[in-house]
């Protein structure tokens, strides 16, 4: 027998071997090499992020409580680290991917994330979480699937449709930077892409010639499931399919009240699924449209991403003048009340058995209340910053949970403030002290003229609030405390306020940060740190063993081999699948 062949018994039979000594935590594995390229979606050469040299990444896909090992290799020529927005990363904020919790990847490194989907379904989206990164590409769906015990609150699609909408701007990541750093706008993006590509040329005069566009074929009378993710820079989007309509099933880990809507604005940092029926009579392909809100609409035309949806018996090509947004550019009253529609499905079960809104989160006492402000940039020390409660977040040359776990003192401050300090705003590593199974009312007041969306890892927090004006205690009157939707992101209207609750029971340092990535970059975030007074591995795992040091704790850095640059977290499983990984890929080399 050859010794390839060979191998191949070999590894069938220990697969055998293991999904039985394995079966109840199911692993699934993916390679990303992270370089760039180059590309031309909106007809101009430039330099993106891709993965496996694809743009967009990989759509990873998982079932509820499935370990998922990726292993990143940084070919970029600067450091790297990658989020899993939505992900809750139950007790591991070891591998959330931001500066709070890890060090950075180094170029020409490889490092391995391994964590546990737990109790999580879904449609979520993994980027870049360093350097502006996300400008440039990077990023990628992630689908968690109900297990097969668990009913889905709706017939099972035919098929399964990942978009990824987001504005974008024909110069690179490192080029906005520059920007952001001389204290200037990004200004009008160029355009907005769907799935990586430019707009199909439905207008001549604002759409060049040569630009590739995507196209999404169907067949006719199925029900497709469409997941839509706004992976943008900062512009909120709204998104239509011409003659069909759209019926919002998910968004972000939460099965909705199931209701349709011809378009709905998806804000950056936002994920909706639908259940879209392909029931037109196909006279034409279709228009699917991804346009600029709350803008001069006449001025940003060109920002406008639009791809084809084209049944098999499609009659021809469409042609003519895009389906029509909301026309409310001074009026963001309808956003906000499509907003306030969106509704937990009480009755429907989640990644558990019981029904998602038998956790009744309106009875449940509020300990702790943050009242979170955000203004238009300010100068700090000659520099242009974004702030929150009048502080602009200074990352720490040691990330925080390293710190606290080595206890090296002085890297940040726990005192991060209740309310907006009164005084000139200042740069801190300041971060919130979040008591562990509390429960947090959070409001975010946004006192600035543009969009904003919030996002917090580690939790799903409920939306119960929205309207304009300054939050008071009298607010509370309005509030939804019974299907309020379950999310991770939440848009807050200019001039305007949200306020969102959140039960503290997963252990780890959690990043509390704007979506927005220019504020971001400026430093419009904070972290809620949540400790178990008990220490325990049953409410956080321990340190990993192939943890990346950097900051204070350089020193314990060693030198990667990166033949074999993995991840063995102090668990004979992870050593064997990291041996069977590489068995299978030495079996080529045999053949």
């Amino acid at each position: 027998m050859a010794l390839g062949s060979l191998l191949s018994v070999v590894v069938i039979h220990i697969c055998l071997l293991v999904s039985f000594s394995f079966a109840a935590d199911p692993y699934v594995f993916y390679n990303f090499e992270v370089s760039y390229i180059t590309a031309s979606p909106l007809g101009v050469p430039q330099q993106v992020i891709a993965i496996n040299g694809k743009f967009p990444g990989p759509t990873i896909n998982a079932t509820t409580n499935n370990n998922v090992v990726v292993n990143v290799r940084n070919k970029l020529d600067e450091s790297l680290l990658i989020t899993w927005a939505g992900i809750q990363q139950r007790r591991s904020s070891w591998q959330d991917g931001v500066l709070g919790t890890n060090c950075p990847i180094p170029p020409k490194w490889n490092w391995t994330y391994n964590f546990q989907v737990k109790d999580q379904i879904g449609s979520f989206f993994y980027f870049p979480s360093l350097h502006f990164q996300r400008a440039s590409g990077g990023f990628g769906g992630f689908i968690i699937n109900n297990r097969a015990i668990i009913p889905i609150p709706f017939d099972t699609p035919d098929g399964d449709i990942t978009i990824m909408i987001g504005d974008w701007y024909t110069r690179n990541h490192t080029a906005l930077r520059k920007t952001l750093d001389a204290g200037k706008d990004l200004g009008m993006p160029d355009g907005v892409l769907i799935n990586g590509k430019g707009p199909y040329r439905y207008n001549d005069t604002l759409v060049p010639e040569g630009i590739d566009y995507e196209t999404f074929n169907v067949e006719p009378g199925k029900t497709y499931r469409i997941r839509v993710h706004n992976v943008g820079i900062s512009t909120s989007l709204n998104f239509r399919i011409q003659n069909h309509n759209l019926l919002l099933a998910e968004s972000e880990g939460s099965y909705t009240v199931q209701q349709n809507y011809t378009s709905l604005d998806i804000h950056v940092g936002q994920s909706y699924s639908f259940l879209l029926t392909t029931d037109q009579n196909a006279s034409s392909d279709y228009y699917i449209v991804a346009s600029a809100r709350f803008v001069n609409e006449s001025r940003w035309k060109r920002v406008t991403g639009v791809a084809i949806l084209h049944y098999s018996n499609s009659k021809g090509k469409v042609h003519g003048p895009l389906p029509e947004g909301p026309n409310d550019e001074f009026d963001k009253t309808f956003s906000m009340n499509q907003a306030r529609s969106i509704r937990w499905n009480v009755s429907a079960s989640g990644a558990r058995p019981n029904p998602q809104g038998s956790f009744r989160y309106g009875s449940i006492n509020v300990t702790n209340i943050y009242v979170l402000k955000n203004k238009p940039p300010v100068e700090i020390n000659g520099k242009r910053r974004a702030t929150l409660n009048g502080i602009s977040f200074v990352n720490p040359s040691t990330p925080i949970r390293l710190a606290d776990w080595f206890k090296v003192k002085g890297g940040y401050k726990l005192d991060f403030p209740n309310r907006p300090l009164t005084g000139a705003p200042k740069l801190e590593t300041s971060v919130i002290n979040g008591t562990y199974r509390g429960f947090m009312e959070i409001i975010l007041q946004n006192n600035e003229t543009k969009m904003q969306t919030y996002h917090l890892d580690g939790y799903a927090f409920f939306v119960v609030g929205m309207d304009y004006g300054e939050w008071t205690e009298n607010s509370r009157g309005t509030y939804n405390k019974w299907d309020g939707i379950a999310r991770t992101s939440a848009q807050v209207y200019p001039g305007a306020w949200t306020a969102i609750l959140v039960s503290l029971d997963n252990v780890g340092i959690w990043n509390l940060r704007t979506e927005n990535l220019d504020s971001w970059y400026l430093g419009q975030e904070t972290y809620i740190k949540v400790v178990n007074p008990e220490a325990t591995n049953k409410t956080e795992l321990p340190i990993p063993d192939n943890a990346l040091f950097c900051g204070a704790l350089n020193k314990l850095q060693k030198p990667q081999d990166i033949s074999f640059a993995t991840s063995i977290s102090g668990n004979a499983s992870n050593l064997f699948f990291t041996l069977l990984m590489t068995i299978f890929a030495a079996i080529p080399i045999f053949r």
